[in-house]
């Protein structure tokens, strides 16, 4: 189960354990037994455990069966091989006779030209990531994220999609959102751009996707990035939040946040995503927390569709861990029992 947090306002959810329950019930891993309403019981061994006390911690009581650690023995997740066919069939990536050829040659142009023009403007305006230089170690990358989709049973997408039981695109409208949504600018579409067009060539983020035994799956930089770089887009399932209050998903983000509460939307990368959701949130309630923040999530109107971007907010060093702010400016989400 992965840490992540929807970064949408928490649903309800139902009380596991009442104030007539037995009182010998308590936290497996803090000994308490309070705050019953969050404490989950083991179908198998009946055992009790806080939601946020567990490692990797839940954000909301799971649907169906749930076991303990203790019960589910969870291992790390089997690798996705590193075959050439493979990761290029998982990631879709375009193509040719001479594809490794291209894809130096290709990221060595783009790299110079997006030099340029970043030298000539005098506003701050966002970076395209850097590929690294070695074929081998991008697919060694792409297979760290290979893994962690697969074994969260996520198919690989870097596009909004819409589904026809969930929300049309129409609804994508910026103008509903309630406070007005910045329009990035021209020229950081044509970055925005050349990062897609990027990742279509199998010029990948340098970012690694490890698991971790307390936080979970997430992501850590794989060579330095510069303040500003994009580093993804937020990606997966559009729908309406109304339809999504209740549920269990741990990893829902806000795309539109409108004056009609009926017309707010969700992106849900369960089923679909791309490395967005692997990268972990703060506890943005304790100094520590605050400070490993080095990501921001922004929603911009790109030629009128809201779309969400995490991008550097400082210099990052390689092997640093990333993380943002799910909560943003709205702050609905508690992130206290964050690590």
């Amino acid at each position: 189960m992965a840490l992540r947090s929807r970064r949408t306002k928490a649903p309800k959810s139902r009380q596991w354990l009442s104030d007539d329950d037995d009182d010998d019930v308590f936290c497996q891993e803090c000994g308490s037994g309070q705050s019953p309403a969050k404490l989950l019981l083991c179908d198998k061994c009946d055992k009790g455990y806080h939601l946020f006390c567990l490692k990797p911690i839940l954000v909301s009581v799971p649907k169906g069966s749930w076991f303990c650690p203790s019960c589910s023995n969870q291992k790390q997740p089997k690798s996705f091989p590193l075959v050439q066919t493979k990761i290029i069939d998982f990631f879709r990536i375009q193509r040719s006779n001479d594809w490794i050829q291209k894809l130096n040659q290709e990221s060595l142009k783009k790299r110079k030209r997006s030099s340029s023009l970043l030298i000539s403007k005098k506003r701050r305006k966002l970076l395209a990531f850097n590929p690294s230089d070695d074929p081998e170690r991008r697919f060694e990358q792409m297979r760290s994220l290979a893994t962690a989709l697969t074994a969260s049973g996520t198919k690989f997408s870097n596009e909004l999609t819409y589904r026809p039981d969930m929300a049309p695109k129409f609804a994508n409208c910026p103008a509903l959102e309630k406070e007005g949504m910045q329009v990035l600018p021209k020229e950081d579409i044509e970055t925005l751009n050349l990062c897609k067009g990027m990742m279509d060539r199998g010029e990948c983020p340098p970012l690694v996707v490890v698991f971790d035994p307390h936080e979970g799956f997430t992501v850590e930089a794989d060579r330095p990035l510069r303040d500003l770089t994009i580093i993804t887009e937020y990606v997966g399932d559009v729908d309406y939040l109304k339809n999504r209050e209740n549920d269990d998903g741990d990893s829902m983000m806000t795309l539109l946040c409108a004056a009609d509460p009926s017309k707010s939307l969700v992106i849900c990368p369960d089923k679909r995503g791309n490395i967005a959701r692997f990268i972990n949130g703060i506890n943005n309630h304790s100094v520590d927390g605050r400070k490993k923040q080095n990501l921001k999530c922004v929603r911009f109107n790109v030629n009128g569709e809201c779309r969400v971007l995490l991008i550097a907010n400082r210099e990052i060093k390689k092997g640093e861990r990333l993380y943002y702010d799910y909560n943003g400016y709205e702050h609905e989400y508690p992130t206290e029992h964050f690590v």
